[in-house]
């Protein structure tokens, strides 16, 4: 009996083209589009397949974007292979705005508030921050302790740096003040870091500089229905799962600010008897973190059509 998780990849597994092969092969793919496009008032799907990288790259679009993508390949899997999360898979998981898509599949959400939600949310965080005062850089080769006990600054004597994502060993992001983060790279390659580099990001994500996005999702958020995904979401905050919707809803203006807990939630699902993890979406991102968090997990990709028919013979 195989034991899935399915995951839903974060901001920059974007690419101009990416759902275009589905929603060609699929009606139910396309259907997913043109509702996401109609709850933005926006011809995103255009932008998407024919659009400008630096245009689709805007936060304020990727994410909508990449949730759309997910969203375009459960439903088709769900019209094409008779997919179905309560028989099919045992919970959702995803990265950063990964965790909407998760619940956008599973029905937690509905697509258009989804979408809406996502548009609100990468303008706050946008606009959090004024450009060029936060910076994010990526940590490889020091795990989650050494960054911890040598990296960050308690006293942050330089500005706000948080530690955003512990995505997988050896792979730790950080986010704050644009000379914050600059000197804890200079103190990650002192502690043996292989590579310590900044990141091409319009805004320092996960940290709390990000608190004026927390409270414009919590009021967003609060205006939105909420329902039990059909499986449980292991949600990035806590590296645990919940089905409640006030949870999930605290979680989601929590995670804004909060740690990205992914080689955590992926340690979880192990622990808790998933024995398969399939990406649904843009990229392989996050199988690529997999296969360093757990060597034993068996993976999927699915985001074309030629994935999507070759998962489906798995079911």
């Amino acid at each position: 009996m195989v034991t899935r998780a399915f995951t839903f990849p974060g901001q920059g597994s974007q690419a101009v083209g990416m759902g275009k092969p589905l929603a060609d092969a699929y009606a139910a793919a396309r259907e997913v589009f043109e509702e996401v496009d109609d709850a933005l008032g926006q011809k995103l799907s255009t932008l998407m397949w024919a659009g400008e990288g630096d245009e689709l790259t805007l936060t304020e679009n990727a994410q909508p974007a990449l949730m759309a993508v997910s969203v375009a390949v459960i439903r088709a899997l769900e019209a094409e292979a008779g997919f179905d999360f309560s028989k099919h898979a045992a919970f959702v998981a995803g990265h950063s705005l990964g965790e909407y898509s998760a619940l956008a599949a599973s029905r937690s959400l509905s697509l258009s508030d989804t979408a809406k939600l996502l548009k609100t949310r990468g303008l706050a965080m946008q606009k959090a921050v004024p450009v060029g005062e936060g910076a994010m850089a990526a940590l490889l080769g020091l795990d989650l302790a050494v960054v911890e006990e040598k990296v960050m600054d308690p006293d942050q004597k330089d500005g706000v740096c948080s530690i955003a994502n512990d995505n997988a060993p050896g792979q730790v992001v950080i986010s704050g003040a644009k000379a914050a983060v600059d000197a804890a790279i200079e103190r990650a390659k002192e502690a043996g870091a292989k590579r310590a580099m900044p990141l091409p990001v319009s805004a320092p994500f996960h940290c709390p500089l990000m608190q004026p996005a927390a409270d414009a999702m919590a009021e967003a958020l609060g205006a939105v229905t909420i329902a039990p995904p059909q499986v449980p979401l292991v949600a990035n905050v806590i590296a645990d799962q919940t089905s409640d919707p006030e949870t999930i809803r605290d979680l989601l203006v929590k995670q804004v600010t909060g740690r990205v807990r992914w080689r955590e939630s992926v340690v979880w699902l192990g622990n808790n008897g998933v024995d398969t993890l399939v990406e649904a979406g843009a990229g392989k991102v996050l199988t690529g973190m997999a296969k360093r968090i757990n060597r034993e997990l068996t993976n999927f990709n699915v985001e074309s059509p030629d994935d999507l028919e070759a998962f489906a013979k798995t079911l």
